[in-house]
């Protein structure tokens, strides 16, 4: 079982180390590196020089302009939000939503590593099941792997007002958070529940949303009755899945919840995409990067 384990781990690691070297390294450094800026000195102002970087108790002082110099932060701190309840165990491609979240999550930690930032984890479910705690290195790295392929929740809802909480409060500086999720954690008018969450994160980090989804989590073929549960509330209910209008009923209210989403990510300016779980996720998040 542990050599099993193993197995999957390094076979991950080989996978998703090499998507992050020859295809992400460059775009996470364009479209990260840079965002975060230290104060490294001030200097009398030059024509050209950006008028919001002056320092007015210098130049008051000195009574000469001056402005602050700022530098590129050599390290950038990626906290990946993980997305752990029963839904994502849902799929009817080649992988389930749980595991294309886990080898996004994979592949975003190597493309972070390599940039020599830190990496965190956060895995939530209706609440926050477990914290990996940022840091540097291959053991670290292989660990946050490990945890992505068999980590068991203990929960089986979604609440993502949980993880941003938890982010904010335990995540002081300014980080790169990324949310990895279906989403499906909405009222029942089909809008978000973490709005105001994600106010007040947003605010602290820079989050980006990356939402895995089922083909079938939006449209239902027609195959005739069929027996439903919902993973995470328990519920069992019998489908008529050869009848137009619950197929329309279906797909139109997941579309409401996928436009609501996004028109909540574009009230508060979050870079997001989405990938199906038999979609191409480098494509996503190389859109996803040139986004930033």
């Amino acid at each position: 079982m542990e050599n099993d384990l193993l197995k999957r781990v390094r076979k991950i690691e080989i996978k998703t180390r090499s998507l992050s070297h020859q295809i992400f390294a460059g775009e996470y450094h364009s479209a990260f590196k840079g965002r975060g800026m230290a104060f490294s000195e001030v200097r009398e102002y030059q024509y050209g020089d950006d008028v919001r970087n002056m320092d007015w108790n210098v130049t008051a002082r000195l009574r000469s302009p001056f402005v602050k110099v700022y530098e590129e932060e050599r390290e950038l701190t990626v906290v990946l939000l993980i997305d752990v309840s029963s839904s994502g165990i849902f799929g009817t491609a080649s992988r389930s939503k749980r595991e294309m979240i886990s080898e996004i999550a994979a592949t975003l930690s190597f493309s972070a590593s390599a940039n020599n930032d830190k990496v965190g984890a956060l895995f939530f479910s209706s609440k926050v099941e477990k914290f990996i705690p940022p840091k540097k290195g291959r053991s670290h790295l292989l660990m946050i792997i490990r945890e992505l392929l068999e980590f068991k929740p203990q929960n089986e809802g979604t609440d993502i007002s949980q993880a941003l909480r938890f982010l904010t409060n335990a995540i002081k500086k300014k980080c790169n958070a990324f949310l990895l999720s279906d989403l499906l954690d909405v009222n029942q008018d089909a809008s978000p529940r973490y709005d105001d969450a994600l106010k007040i994160a947003v605010n602290r980090h820079d989050i980006s949303v990356i939402n895995v989804y089922d083909r079938r989590d939006r449209e239902l073929p027609n195959v005739g009755l069929i027996r439903v549960k919902d993973s995470e509330s328990g519920q069992t209910f019998i489908a008529d899945t050869s009848s137009r209008r619950f197929r329309n009923s279906y797909s139109e209210w997941n579309r409401q919840v996928a436009d609501k989403s996004t028109m909540l990510f574009r009230r508060y300016n979050v870079s997001n995409v989405s990938v199906a779980t038999n979609g191409d996720y480098v494509k996503a998040l190389l859109m996803l990067f040139a986004g930033k």
